[in-house]
This record gives C-alpha cells, sequence and structure tokens, in this order.
C-alpha cells in the first residue's frame, strides 16, 4: 500500500503543521476470547494547525472504519480512508478527530498480538509498535516528534490483567479499565498488556539528598504456564540496582510513575522501553538450566530498556535518523550500570566479545552507514536497528568517555534531560551540551565517529636491538578503500611475556596514545625488554580491528590458553575470529585454537561465543574437502570438554550444548540418545526438558522417520515452548517431502505465527542436508519479491534473510544473486538491502573457504 510507508519528508511537512494536544483511546478486546479477527477502536485526537484551512492525514492500517468526525463533520470513511491513511482537509486552528474502526488482531509481533496458549487454551494480548504499528491498533500521527499525552481505556474480559503506560485509576464499568493520562511520549512506546497474567508486585522506595522521597510500584507478569519458572526476585533485584545507578548519576527522577515488566509470548524483540510498561520476551524466564551469560544477558537487557527511560522517552529524537540517540545511549548506559551496580561485574567483557563482534561484521557490510544514518522512510527505519545503531555506537560513546571524561559525560546527560525533557532533539542538541561540560570541539569528534562509516585496522610494528629491546614500535592505521576515513583512536598499547613462576603470560607494560593518521609513534614503550605478544586497543578502549605483527600470532597460536586477563584473552579471540572472516586465518586454524585452548576460557560468556563461530567456521569457512574431517575432529573435542567439564557447572551445560550442534557420526548420535532415554550418563549433566530438545533436534536431522518421537517428546512437553521446538524438529527431517511442506508452510502461506514461521526456517535450512536445499536457490529468488509485497515487513525480513540460500556457498549461488539485485532495481530498498547483505556474508564465505583450501595444498 504507497501511504503505508511513510517518508521522513511526509513526516516534516505534517510535523511542521501540527502539534498534538492530546489522545484519548478506547479499546475493546473482549471479542480476543471469542476467536473474532478484529477488536474495536475508537480514538479520539485533539491537535492544533499552524496553517489553518490546510490538509494532512492521520495514519491507521485497519481492516474497516466504521466512523470518522473532524470538528464535528461527519466523514464517509470510504471517502477518506484509503486502508492506510485517512484524508484531513480543512483544518481549523483547534481540531478534533474522532475515528471508530475495526482493528485486526496481529499473528505477527506487530500492532496488538494475540496468542492463544495450547497448554491451557487461554488468550494473552500485548502490544509493539516500534517504529510505526500503532497505527494498527488505533488512529495515529505515528511519528516520533508528535509527541502528546495519552489517556487508554481497555474493555476486556473481567478476569484479565490489563495494564498500559499509566497505572490503572479505575474500573467505570465491569471489565473496563481505564488509565492514567501520560506525561507527552511518542505514539511508539504506547503499550498495553491484556490477558490473564501471573503478576508479582513490589516497590522501589528512594530518598534524595534533599530528604525528597520516590516511590516507584513495580510490576512483573508472565504467562500462567511459565509462572512456575518465573524468578520475580530476581528481575526486582536487577531493576532496583539500575533505578539506583540512573537516579545517582543523571539527577532527574524516574518520570514515569509505575515501572510494569512484562515477558510476553512470541516477541520479535529483545524487550521494547514503552515506559511504565515494558515489554520482553518471554524467553527469559528460564525453563531449564541455564549459564550465568544468560543471567548476566538478561540483566543487561533490563538496564538497556530502563535507560530507555530516559533516552528515548524523555527526550525522544527528531525522526529515526537519529535512532542512535536513544540506542547508542542504552546499549552503553545498560553495560555501564550492569558492570558497576549488579553482580555482573565482567560485562565489559561481555561488550567487547558479542556486542562489538556485532558493530564489527554491519559495519563491513554494503549496507554500512553513519551512526548518524539517512532514514529516508520507515522501512529504511526498521532495517537500521543494527549492529551500528546499538553497538558500534555505545562502542564510541565509551570511547566518548575516555575522550571528553566520565564526568563531563554525566553532566551533559544531565543538563541534556533537564533542557529537553518531554522533548524532542536531533545530534546538534547533544553535541552542544557535551561542548559545554568538556570544552572538547565535539564537532571534529562527530564527523570522525558519527557521520562516517566503516571500521579502522590497527596493526602493530615494533622493531628490536641486539638486546632484544623495542627501539621503535609504531601503531599502522588502514581503512577499506570504500570508507577511506582515518579517525583519531586512544588506546592501550599492552606488551605481554610469560612469567617464568608459571608460564603465564601476563602484561608488563602499557601506554595509552592518541592515534592519527596511517602510523602513529609509542615512544613510551621504546626500550622495554622484547614482548612475546603487543595487543593494540588493550583494555578495549577504542572500536577498530586489531590486527598482531607475526610474533604476537604465533605467540596465540601456541599459548593463547596462558593468558591469564580474560579481557585481554577476550580481545584476542575476536581479533582471530576476525582474521577468519576477513580470509586471512584458515578455518581450520581457528578451529584448532578453539580445541586447543577454548577449554581453558574462564568466561563463559566468551566461551559460548567461540562455539557458536566454531560451528559458523565449520558450516561456512571450512573447504569442502576438509569439512568431514574438521566437523569429527570438532565433535571429539567437544565430548572430550564435556566430559572433563565440572559436573554440574555452567561450561558442562555449554559444551553439552555444543556437542549435540556439531554431532554427526553415529556413536555421536547414540550417544546423545542414550543421554535422551537414560542409558547413557555424564556425571553432573541433568538433562532438562531444554536440553532434551537440544539433543533430539540432530536425531532428526538425520532420521526422516522420527516423527512419532518429536511427537511422543511434544507430549512430555505440551507447551508453547514445546510447541516452537516441536516445529523445528519436524521440518529439519532429511526428506524432500518434509522441505517442500515446510517451504510451502512459510513461503505460500501466511498461516504461522512469528513464532512459528522462525521456528520451521531454522528447522529448514540445516547446514547438513545441502543436496535437499539445492532446488530452493532458485525459488528463494523467485519468491522474494512477491513475498516483501505480501507479507508485513517484520515477517517479510524473518523469510528474507532465513530462507537465503546460504546453505550453497558457491560462485552460482553468488551470481545468482548479483543477477537478480541486477534485475530487480526497483525493489523496495530496503527488500535489496537485505539481499545484498546476504550476498556478501556468500562472498566472504567463499573467499574464506579460498583461503582454507590453500592452507591445506600447503600443508
Amino acid at each position: 500500500m504507497p501511504g503505508e510507508n511513510l517518508s521522513r519528508d511526509e513526516a516534516r511537512e505534517r510535523g511542521r503543521l501540527l502539534s498534538v494536544d492530546g489522545y484519548d483511546v478506547s479499546l475493546d478486546v473482549r471479542s480476543a476470547v471469542r476467536a473474532e479477527d478484529t477488536f474495536r477502536s475508537l480514538t479520539t485526537i485533539r491537535f492544533r494547525c499552524s496553517e489553518p484551512g490546510a490538509s494532512s492525514f492521520a495514519d491507521l492500517l485497519a481492516p474497516s472504519v466504521t466512523s470518522v468526525t473532524l470538528n464535528g463533520r461527519v466523514l464517509d470513511p470510504s471517502a477518506v480512508f484509503d486502508g492506510t491513511r485517512i484524508a484531513l482537509d480543512g483544518l481549523a486552528a483547534e481540531n478534533t478527530l474522532v475515528v471508530d474502526a475495526q482493528c485486526a488482531y496481529s499473528r505477527t509481533g506487530e500492532g496488538l498480538h494475540r496468542f492463544i496458549d495450547p497448554e491451557d487454551g487461554e488468550v494473552y494480548l500485548y502490544t509493539q509498535y516500534e517504529p510505526a504499528d500503532a497505527r494498527r491498533v488505533f488512529t495515529t500521527f505515528e511519528q516520533p516528534d508528535l509527541k502528546a499525552p495519552f489517556t487508554f481505556d481497555v474493555t476486556a474480559p473481567e478476569s484479565w490483567v490489563v495494564l498500559s503506560n499509566g497505572a490503572e485509576e479505575g474500573r467505570p464499568s465491569a471489565g473496563k479499565h481505564r488509565f492514567a493520562t501520560t506525561q507527552p511520549i511518542s505514539t511508539y512506546i504506547t503499550a498495553v498488556v491484556a490477558g490473564p497474567y501471573h503478576y508479582v508486585a513490589d516497590t522501589y522506595r528512594r530518598t534524595f539528598d534533599d530528604g525528597s522521597e520516590l516511590e516507584i510500584p513495580l510490576g512483573a507478569l508472565c504467562r500462567k504456564g511459565l509462572a512456575r519458572h518465573f524468578d520475580a526476585d530476581d528481575v526486582f533485584t536487577v531493576t532496583k540496582q539500575g533505578l539506583d545507578f540512573f537516579h545517582d548519576h543523571f539527577d532527574y527522577p524516574y518520570p514515569f510513575g509505575k515501572y510494569d515488566q512484562a515477558f510476553v509470548p512470541e516477541y520479535n524483540l529483545g524487550a521494547m522501553e514503552n515506559p511504565g510498561c515494558v515489554t520482553f520476551r518471554e524467553e527469559f524466564i528460564f525453563r531449564g538450566k541455564v549459564t550465568e551469560a544468560a543471567y548476566e544477558h538478561r540483566a543487561n537487557v533490563i538496564l538497556h530498556e530502563m535507560a530507555h527511560m530516559w533516552f528515548g522517552d524523555l527526550v525522544t529524537m527528531q525522526w529515526w535518523d537519529d535512532l542512535w540517540l536513544k540506542e547508542s545511549f542504552a546499549d552503553f548506559m545498560g553495560s555501564l550500570s550492569m558492570v558497576e551496580a549488579t553482580r555482573f561485574r565482567d560485562g565489559w567483557i561481555t561488550f567487547a566479545n558479542r556486542r562489538k563482534s556485532w558493530a564489527y561484521r554491519a559495519d563491513q557490510l554494503p549496507s554500512t552507514h553513519p551512526v548518524t544514518a539517512d532514514i529516508r522512510d520507515l522501512e529504511d527505519a526498521k532495517l537500521n536497528f543494527d549492529g551500528i545503531t546499538y553497538a558500534k555506537g555505545a562502542s564510541v560513546l565509551k570511547q566518548l568517555v575516555a575522550y571528553a571524561g566520565r564526568d563531563a559525560f554525566l553532566e551533559g546527560a544531565r543538563r541534556y534531560f533537564k533542557r529537553h525533557a518531554y522533548g524532542n532533539t536531533r545530534l546538534s542538541d547533544l553535541l552542544s551540551v557535551l561542548e559545554e561540560t568538556s570544552g572538547r570541539d565535539m564537532a571534529a569528534w562527530s564527523r570522525a565517529w558519527l557521520e562516517t562509516a566503516g571500521v579502522n585496522a590497527l596493526t602493530p610494528q615494533a622493531t628490536y636491538d641486539a638486546q632484544d629491546r623495542i627501539t621503535e614500535l609504531s601503531i599502522l592505521q588502514e581503512a577499506p578503500a570504500s570508507h577511506p576515513e582515518l579517525r583519531p583512536h586512544r588506546v592501550a598499547v599492552g606488551l605481554y611475556r610469560r612469567q617464568d613462576a608459571d608460564g603465564t603470560l601476563v602484561r608488563y607494560a602499557r601506554a595509552e596514545v592518541d592515534v592519527t593518521g596511517p602510523r602513529t609513534m609509542v615512544p613510551e614503550l621504546a626500550g622495554t625488554e622484547r614482548p612475546e605478544l603487543i595487543l593494540v586497543n588493550d583494555d578495549d578502549l577504542t572500536y577498530c580491528k586489531t590486527r598482531f605483527d607475526e610474533g604476537s600470532l604465533a605467540t596465540l597460536r601456541a599459548r593463547l590458553g596462558e593468558l591469564t586477563d580474560p579481557l585481554a584473552r577476550a580481545l584476542c579471540w575476536a581479533a582471530l575470529w576476525g582474521l577468519t572472516r576477513d580470509g586471512l586465518m584458515p578455518a581450520r586454524d581457528y578451529l584448532d585454537l578453539v580445541l586447543r585452548f577454548a577449554g581453558q576460557e574462564t568466561d563463559i560468556g566468551v566461551l559460548q561465543s567461540l562455539h557458536t563461530q566454531a560451528q559458523h567456521a565449520l558450516d561456512l569457512y571450512t573447504a569442502p574437502e576438509h569439512r568431514d574431517t574438521a566437523a569429527r575432529a570438532l565433535a571429539e573435542g567437544a565430548l572430550r570438554e564435556l566430559r572433563q567439564a565440572e559436573p554440574g557447572s555452567g561450561h558442562q551445560l555449554a559444551w553439552a550444548r555444543h556437542f549435540a550442534a556439531v554431532a554427526s557420526t553415529a556413536a555421536d548420535l547414540q550417544l546423545l540418545q542414550g543421554l535422551l532415554d537414560g542409558t547413557a550418563k555424564i556425571d553432573g549433566l541433568d538433562v532438562d526438558q531444554e536440553l532434551r530438545w537440544t539433543f533430539l533436534q540432530p536425531l532428526v536431522a538425520h532420521d526422516a522417520d522420527d516423527t512419532g518421537v518429536v511427537d511422543a517428546e511434544l507430549a512430555r512437553d505440551d507447551t508453547a515452548s514445546g510447541k516452537r521446538h516441536q516445529v523445528r524438529c519436524l521440518a529439519s527431517r532429511p526428506s524432500a517431502d518434509v522441505k517442500a511442506r515446510a517451504w510451502a508452510d512459510v513461503v505460500e502461506s501466511d498461516t504461522l505465527s512469528n513464532a512459528l514461521v522462525e521456528a520451521t526456517i531454522s528447522g529448514f535450512a540445516q547446514p547438513g542436508q545441502r543436496e535437499l536445499l539445492a532446488p530452493y536457490g532458485a525459488r528463494y529468488f523467485e519468491a522474494i519479491e512477491r513475498v516483501w509485497q505480501e507479507r508485513s515487513i517484520e515477517i517479510g525480513m524473518v523469510v528474507v534473510r532465513g530462507l537465503f540460500p546460504s546453505w550453497q556457498v558457491t560462485q552460482e549461488t553468488l551470481d545468482a544473486a548479483d543477477d537478480w539485485l541486477t534485475g530487480h532495481a526497483g525493489a523496495a530498498p530496503a527488500l535489496r538491502r537485505i539481499v545484498s547483505e546476504q550476498r556478501d556474508d556468500l562472498a566472504r564465505a567463499l573467499r574464506a573457504r579460498t583461503c582454507d583450501a590453500a592452507a591445506g595444498e600447503r600443508r
């Protein structure tokens, strides 16, 4: 539909004309339990127009509109509503718009999502809007700068828990909930959660230095079926620690009254920062044993969303160009608060290991963009919730704190909140307060770091005298030809060598230096003894690719496990993975490092990343003629580490999962079967329900006749989670008929929910079934434009990314992608972006395989 994709120019013009005084939104969702497709949505908007007589439009995506009234004039819905917009002509200086519509329940996680729990038949509802899906639930001016107070009332079945942004003020009639009017907020962060949720309450109390007191009602909720697994106490602990931290540092009390946190089913995102009613994916409620990294990740997400209450909700970007003004800050402040206020003190290791890896990948794609992006329309905005906007932006802010000073940075944030509370901002607004507080030239810093794309590579270069002392140490900076900007970097350079006592690698010298231009000297380290390892960007102060000189690389190949500092070790692992992705280190060399040293890794998050990367290297980067041998070695190594891991530890659990992921031989599968049926045991390994599904999936992927086994497992676990696992397992069976049905379910039908679409694709695309999947390469390129046109953007993204034929790493597949891009120049830019990104990953895999094959020839 032409009006669905709002452009920046349209938003600017509407923002110039209109200002909004308030919304009254009344929803009747009693139809949800009657299996009806729609619900009643009655919206009243009071707004002003700076040019009386002008025309504009309101946004609404709805199957039908019952009535439209503008300033008392009854308008013909068929004349003013085209399915996406309501035309508003002859506006007055002050206006009242009333729209009565039938809006649709969602099965894609966009708008008002309806979930029917297979365990007990209960119905659960929640909303998700970002960037522009509030218009699927009520009539809006759907752009972030038209903020307004909202008053919601919701009529629902009487037994339901119903929440919105504001506190409930009363129940005027049976089943009708009326909520307090919000502060001025953007449409995309309004929220409604309704259903027979399990609700736990608590309270946060704070006394400030001036003697004033703050009390915030806290709530945490989930489906009834998950209540027995819900550790709400831990959620509240992190929540209170976060509120303490942000009150200590922001000097602006939490401004939105209550603080509910809803863990909801079939959620597309990690979480969403709706003020007073934050929503999370329910997978953060753990049904079985998980590693400490999972708890850390949950804490980080809780704090990320909490930071948004100030960065994003209180102060909001003018348009999606400055999405980073909320996401980068929330990503950085989430990690900072987690490290300083919670039990997860090693959060910067996770940041370096996982978040920055995400950023480095995104920054090397053809779609890379500056942190401050050029967002032409809503489709652009949807795709820019990426590793650059989040993790690169957060990395740049981490560096900014070192550049401007922590005190100046936080004082800038405090002034920013007070100056722009309940308003909208651009990049210049933030830079101006940071210049005030730091005295630094923020414009030059912004040009280098926020307004250009790409990632620099830093490589040490050293010379030595006859006594093995450094005569000269320099850092070489490079940039790709596509993004040649050489940036200023504040880096630490660490020198490492073995200690005689125990042979461990420890840092014995360190210097900080400002890197500028192609070559920067480090005079502070001249005269020191020859190191065995030179680590550029030690302590992870800047955002760059870290490279090694030959001697350092040789040290890591021989003694990576002897490096005692966990952050330094994580940085080295990340750099080695970067070399592998860039086709500069053979994939089997990386796998060899994992086999020899991953068992010594103490940080569980780093270990789990190594497992993921090893599987990726095996499936995509290893030369085909060496893959079977490499796979056997990886599985043997995983089993060895599994048996040697401390019984009952998180490391044992991580190795068990990794073993299941790489198991392929008859002996491997026999062991998995034994662990499932109880005929095999590994001391301390509790095979709970989640781990049962993990072990079952590879068994099914190797046996097309295992339908009965999968159904029997679902009978043990007849829950929403069990259903997703069942769908994934069934789609993974090695059968042409199975693949054809899975393809049809996803591509030719729209009956599956968002969660089951993802599960089906996950099962369909098995790397060990390349021959079975071969026919779907051509079919993919024939179908994707139609899928993009017919489905919602969320489902379109999942299908186009998930079914790209990455299982066929061949020049033929690469040529097919190139032919599609050449022949579809007029396709939607967002669709072309996804295909070009997948094409780039495929080209990278081909280069990596060439590197790996060449290494095999040398051997």
